[in-house]
C-alpha cells in the first residue's frame, strides 16, 4: 500500500461478497483493502491494528452497536453501510450512529467506489432518494428544540423536555431508550424525575402540562 492510497477495511459477512468487493475497490489502484473480516470478537481489534480510513460494512444484527464502538475508538474513521434498503427509519438510525455513508443493495460497482472515495475526501454519501428523509429529520428536530421559558417555568432540563416530547408521541420507555441511545433504566429514572418535577401522576398529565406551557408535543 502506498501513502496516497485510501485504506479500507471490509466487515462483510459473506465471503464471496468480501472477495468481490476487494476486486472492485482495488481495480484502479487508488484504494487498498487492508483487511477483511466477518463480525467477531476479534473484528474490532483487527480494525484498530490496521487503522483504515474507511470501514465498509454490510448489515448484521448488531451493526449499530458496532458502528458506535468503532467510532468511539477511532473518531476519524469513515463508516459506510452497504446492502441497505430505502427505508427512512433504518437510514436515520445509521445516520444517528455517526456513519457517513449509506449505499442501497442495488448499488453498482461504480457507486461503491465513488462512495469510498467520497468518504475519504470528507464527503457524506447517501442515495438521492434518501435526501428528503434528512430534510424531514432536521425539520422535526427544529420543531422539538427545547424552549428556554419551559426550562425557567417548569425547571425541566433539555433532556427532560426532549423526553416529554417523545412521551407525547406515545413512545414506550424501550422505544425512547432506542431513540436517545440510552439504557432503558436510565430512561425510567428520567421519566420518574420529570413527573416529580411537573407534579404529574402519569405521563399523559406531564405531556398536557408541558403543552399548556407552550412546549411543542
Amino acid at each position: 500500500m502506498t501513502g496516497d492510497q485510501i485504506s479500507v477495511f471490509l466487515l462483510v459477512q459473506n465471503r464471496l461478497l468480501r472477495e468481490a468487493l476487494t476486486g472492485v475497490l482495488e481495480k484502479d489502484g487508488d484504494i487498498a483493502v487492508v483487511g477483511a473480516s466477518v463480525l467477531s470478537s476479534d473484528a474490532a481489534r483487527q480494525i484498530e491494528s490496521v487503522a483504515p480510513r474507511v470501514l465498509v460494512m454490510d448489515t448484521f444484527a448488531s451493526y449499530l452497536d458496532f458502528i458506535r464502538q468503532a467510532l468511539r475508538a477511532r473518531p476519524d474513521l469513515k463508516v459506510v453501510m452497504i446492502g441497505m434498503d430505502a427505508d427512512e427509519f433504518c437510514f436515520l438510525q445509521v445516520v444517528r450512529t455517526g456513519a457517513a455513508g449509506y449505499i442501497l443493495k442495488d448499488a453498482s460497482n461504480l457507486e461503491v467506489i465513488a462512495a469510498v472515495r467520497g468518504l475519504a475526501g470528507g464527503e457524506a454519501v447517501c442515495p438521492p432518494q434518501m435526501c428528503a428523509s434528512l430534510f424531514r429529520y432536521v425539520a422535526r428536530q427544529s420543531d422539538q428544540f427545547p424552549s428556554l421559558h419551559i426550562k425557567m417555568d417548569l425547571g425541566l432540563s433539555n433532556r427532560e423536555q426532549q423526553l416529554v416530547q417523545l412521551m407525547g408521541r406515545g413512545l414506550t420507555n424501550k422505544q425512547i431508550a432506542m431513540e436517545l441511545h440510552l439504557a432503558e433504566q436510565t430512561v425510567r429514572n428520567h421519566v420518574h424525575r420529570t413527573l416529580r418535577k411537573l407534579g404529574a401522576d402519569n405521563r399523559l398529565a406531564a405531556v398536557e402540562t408541558c403543552r399548556l406551557h407552550g412546549l411543542a408535543v
